[in-house]
């Protein structure tokens, strides 16, 4: 029987990260040959999953430039995954959650008359400006794709809401699960030099990230004033905050809480020490998507810094908890986690609504099934 061609694109950490168990499963299975794509949209970042899955792209594209409008990236993407797809003739095109690179590659695909692959389907915040611009970004894609994964019950009802076709409509699970537990057993701290200095006072510590681009500006700024708050009224805690590469983000969080008492300001992590940051933090603050997907594999509370989210099975379930940018209801939220436990214990206890670990296996199932 003849092989089905894969070829995965991808750019982010995130997406290196959601497909990495797809790309390993699919090499060892027979009924597969695989092509990676990496688009480069976040090179230093996805190159540390690469390297800890042991993942070589086949093509670089190399894509990123200091201080790219969203348009040039886009044109740059176009433009670099023509010939590639022209080279490949892939029978399908795999794309992973909201990006820019996922985006793109489903509408390149498309032009090609190559059928897609969306793994992460159907999230949906209901508001196109939040997350920006990801939010129409994984719309577009769930029109284009001939499957579309969808994580949970509720992100196939978005779908099916939106009158996308039944029988392109998939619930598998996230993979983000399935990577997580690949490498669980790896988690030490004793083995990260950036974590130590954070966990040597034996205090708790509230882990931090900030990224999404909705949030930059005043947003960011009230951020800060509630973690500084927060670290001035709880003496026995330490804040672990990674701080993302965008200048953005980092100008304007050194210049507020560098040198701050009992704040730490870390370089991003590879992912191994993200995790290992994750299970030994007391909670969580972040307006990161896969955190609220991952902190709960682990029993971890999040506090989501965003007004709205496409994943609010979190919210739903009761492990992760909408708080926004305010600082007021940052602090009020944050200390009402360490100071009233059965509020704690509420947050910390349920199960993991995203994924059990399997995803990947039965994403490769499906498309082996169909012609």
């Amino acid at each position: 029987m003849k092989k089905k061609k894969l070829l995965f694109v991808f750019g982010t950490r995130p997406e290196a990260l959601k497909m990495a168990p797809v790309i390993v499963a699919a090499k060892k299975d027979s009924r597969f040959s695989v092509r990676i794509c990496f688009t480069g949209q976040h090179r230093e970042m996805a190159q540390q999953v690469l390297d800890l899955f042991k993942i070589k792209p086949d093509h670089d594209l190399n894509v990123m430039r200091p201080n790219q409008s969203l348009a040039l990236l886009t044109e740059r993407l176009m433009n670099k995954l023509d010939p590639v797809l022209c080279a490949e003739k892939p029978d399908v095109v795999l794309v992973q959650g909201d990006t820019t690179s996922a985006f793109v590659g489903a509408l390149a695909a498309y032009y090609h008359k190559i059928p897609v692959a969306h793994i992460e389907a159907g999230l949906r915040s209901f508001d196109k400006y939040q997350p920006f611009p990801e939010e129409l970004n994984r719309a577009f894609v769930g029109k284009i794709a001939e499957w579309n994964f969808a994580p949970t019950k509720m992100a196939a009802q978005n779908l099916r809401q939106e009158n996308t076709s039944p029988k392109s409509i998939y619930i598998t699970g996230n993979t983000v699960v399935d990577a997580l537990q690949s490498v669980q057993s790896k988690l030490k701290l004793s083995k990260s030099s950036h974590l130590k200095p954070v966990f040597e006072s034996g205090r708790k510590v509230i882990a931090v990230t900030t990224h999404r681009r909705e949030n930059f500006g005043k947003p960011l700024v009230d951020i800060c004033h509630g973690i500084l708050e927060l670290a001035q009224k709880s003496p026995d805690i330490e804040i672990a905050w990674l701080l993302h590469l965008n200048p953005l983000v980092q100008n304007t969080v050194r210049k507020m809480i560098r040198g701050k008492a009992r704040i730490h300001l870390l370089p991003p992590l590879g992912y191994l020490e993200f995790l290992t940051l994750m299970e030994q933090s007391y909670f969580l603050i972040s307006d990161s998507g896969g955190v609220q997907e991952e902190a709960p594999s682990f029993h971890k509370p999040v506090l989501v810094l965003r007004n709205v989210t496409e994943r609010p099975e979190g919210i739903k379930s009761g492990v992760a908890k909408l708080v926004g940018t305010d600082s007021k209801k940052i602090l009020r939220e944050s200390l009402r986690l360490l100071n009233v436990p059965s509020s704690y214990k509420k947050m910390s206890f349920g199960k993991n609504p995203y994924g059990d670990g399997k995803t990947s296996a039965r994403i490769l199932d499906i498309l082996a099934r169909s012609r």
